[in-house]
């Protein structure tokens, strides 16, 4: 058995990382009123109280709970309320019904956040660090509370955003980035075998399993766009009438668009013959030089089709990765979200992260204003269902050559 380390500077430095992490989640929750902590204006969309405690309760259920001898457990109904999609640890609240969830109130969860975050940092005081396995569920939680910081700014905005009175979240919130795809041309890219997926013998950063194995693939040769989709050229598509015109768009993606009415991204309307968007920021003008945002798949696919061209597959964005410029919003794919040649599903709960998901969606590329900072790479594996257009969504072309 692995011997018990008093406080080192090591532990120091997770217990300084942990708290960077966490305190950022109560910053971006810091300006809302205590009503808007309840609301679930979609069924995808989980309340920001959820948010706060689910990544709260996966510290305490995979860590605290089995590893530190000296843990009480905070709340014996928080495990049902608070648990996601993990079957392992049992029954739990429906997706679409947190929004039920006015109690417990919000108070009682930053006080369960607070008692979980003092039993972390002392768990982490007296770890010993020669157990790989426990730092690595650690570094796990971490990267775990990083991707809910992104679906707090887009569950925050959905919900601010879907309010008739479409209040800014913060006027200083900024999603654009002016001045940086400018200059859009064609990479071309030879044909050949290319290694996709993150190098673990080469590099010691984190990632998750869905990035396993590092595999050979051949690619045809192919050229892909060097800068995402402006919102000039994407208006260009909507003024066209391409979105009353089927013959754009896959039979699956005619239908979600007829059914739910859809005539342009999400948040982005005209009003008096200018173009115009709801933003962190609240409603402003749209900005023709940035990437268009909150397309759906169906939207992307439809797009490309419209141009002539197609999405570019997940190993030729990868491939192509270190050539172009990318950050400015995640990119939809053409390939679906599979796992990788020799991919193994880890056992117990730590494989429910990832594996499951690997059926009826797409894969994205890239990051978004929103994505934690340096939480992105170019081997990083996003996946959504194709009619979703919340997050920070857009595209860029490739051809085949």
């Amino acid at each position: 058995m692995d011997a018990i380390l008093p406080k080192t500077s090591h532990s120091l430095d997770l217990q300084q990382r942990y708290l960077d992490v966490r305190s950022r989640s109560a910053r971006i929750c810091q300006g809302l009123n205590p009503e808007d902590f309840v609301i679930q204006s979609a069924e995808h969309v989980s309340p920001p109280k959820w948010h706060l405690a689910h990544t709260t309760w996966f510290f305490e259920t995979f860590i605290l709970q089995p590893h530190h001898k000296d843990y009480k457990l905070f709340h014996p109904e928080f495990n049902y309320i608070f648990n996601s999609y993990y079957e392992s640890k049992g029954e739990r609240l429906r997706r679409d019904k947190r929004g039920l969830l006015n109690r417990p109130r919000l108070a009682e969860v930053l006080e369960y956040r607070k008692h979980v975050d003092e039993a972390m940092l002392d768990w982490l005081g007296v770890q010993s660090h020669k157990e790989n396995e426990l730092m690595a569920l650690f570094e796990i939680g971490l990267q775990h509370e990083m991707q809910h910081q992104e679906l707090l700014y887009t569950d925050i905005k959905f919900i601010l955003g879907h309010n008739p009175l479409q209040e800014a979240y913060s006027p200083e919130a900024r999603e654009d980035r002016p001045g940086e795809v400018h200059g859009a041309g064609w990479i071309e890219m030879d044909a050949g075998l290319y290694h996709i997926g993150f190098d673990k013998s080469a590099n010691a950063g984190f990632s998750f399993d869905n990035e396993h194995c590092r595999h050979r693939v051949f690619l045809e040769a192919y050229a892909i766009a060097s800068t995402p989709v402006t919102y000039g050229e994407y208006v260009e598509f909507i003024e066209s009438g391409a979105y009353d015109h089927f013959a754009y768009w896959h039979s699956e993606g005619w239908d979600w668009k007829c059914s739910n009415g859809i005539k342009s991204p999400m948040y982005m309307f005209c009003r008096d013959g200018k173009w115009m968007r709801y933003s962190l920021s609240g409603i402003i003008p749209v900005n023709m030089q940035c990437p268009v945002l909150h397309l759906s798949w169906y939207e992307a696919a439809a797009y490309a089709a419209w141009r002539g061209e197609r999405l570019p597959t997940e190993q030729e964005w990868e491939a192509g990765s270190d050539r172009f410029a990318w950050g400015q919003s995640w990119e939809w794919t053409g390939s679906a979200y599979r796992p990788y040649p020799g991919y193994v599903q880890p056992k117990g709960a730590v494989g429910e992260y990832n594996g499951k998901f690997m059926i009826n969606q797409m894969v994205l590329r890239g990051a978004s204003p929103a994505t934690y900072p340096g939480h992105s790479r170019s081997t990083y594996r996003n996946f959504f269902h194709p009619h979703y257009q919340w997050q920070f969504t857009g595209l860029r072309l490739a051809r085949s050559i």
